[in-house]
């Protein structure tokens, strides 16, 4: 039975996962990842109730039920590097003893649903909208350093996909599906989906350029025309690549939907849009 050493499995005075700051019984199966940490209590103004509050660091954590449904409405920061630490200390708190800190032998499987905001880069896509990512195209080395099993498809998507924008070799991005039932599940009349890339960064690897020229410029524009047999590139954002390859590999259900606050092509940026994410927020706690 596989044993972790406190340096490699990190618990602070309480014995609680050290960046998240939780305990077992603190967490939901069912888990909604936001970026911003205020994004949580907009979350839980929906729950019945509220049963457990944490804050430690940018990841603020609330638990509590909707309609009967136990849930976790649970806050990430921005990146990949800390949806490494989330999703690595999430699985750790189900499938790791913590007190013997060995693998449990009987896995549990979480359902985790980020809500986040994302810029748009097809002009046919309205701002405000809801969209579903089928995949993440990263530009993010998160996935490089774990042994990840990758689809043939995923292969192929990733290189056909680096091909067309041209990227150099010294950038190697990797493509993961979501979990296809989970995403189903978030499925409106409404929603767009397609490929989603998650960047490593908001301004050059996203195609902005203020006082830095960048090597990227016009990234948005080439996105933005790829098509293979419909399947279309509809948004950035900066967290999903990390979450279905780490999630999958773990073996729990991810699944992304954004809303829509820039149509980078149209060079269009929303004005504001919490009335939009609260509807958004309230459409996936109806169908989690």
């Amino acid at each position: 039975m596989k044993h972790f050493p406190p340096t490699e499995l990190a618990l602070n005075s309480t014995g609680a996962v050290y960046h998240l700051g939780l305990l077992p019984e603190q967490l939901a199966k069912k888990v909604i990842l936001v970026g911003d940490q205020d994004r949580v209590a907009m979350v839980s103004s929906f729950f019945d109730h509220i049963e457990f509050t944490s804050r430690h660091r940018e990841f603020v954590c609330q638990t509590g039920t909707f309609k009967g449904k136990r849930i976790t409405a649970l806050s990430t920061g921005i990146g990949t590097d800390n949806i490494d630490i989330t999703i690595n200390e999430l699985d750790a708190l189900v499938n790791i003893d913590l007190k013997t800190r060995t693998e449990k032998t009987e896995k549990v499987q979480l359902e985790l649903v980020r809500i986040g905001t994302c810029g748009i880069l097809q002009t046919s896509i309205p701002l405000h909208s809801h969209i579903i990512s089928d995949y993440a195209f990263g530009l993010d080395n998160v996935a490089h350093f774990y042994e990840i099993e990758f689809s043939e498809k995923e292969r192929f998507l990733a290189k056909e996909l680096s091909a067309f924008i041209g990227f150099p070799s010294t950038i190697q991005p990797y493509a993961v599906s979501a979990d296809e039932t989970l995403s189903y599940r978030l499925q409106s009349p409404q929603t767009f989906s397609g490929i989603t890339v998650t960047s490593s960064g908001f301004y050059g690897p996203q195609g902005r350029e203020l006082r830095i020229p960048t090597r990227t410029a016009d990234i948005q524009l080439k996105f933005g025309a790829y098509n293979m047999n419909g399947l279309v590139v509809c948004n950035f954002e900066m967290e999903s690549s990390a979450l279905f390859a780490l999630g999958r590999t773990l073996g729990h259900r991810c699944a992304t939907i954004c809303l829509g606050v820039a149509n980078r092509p149209l060079q269009e940026f929303s004005a504001g849009y919490s009335k939009e994410m609260y509807g958004l927020i309230e459409h996936v706690l109806n169908q989690l």
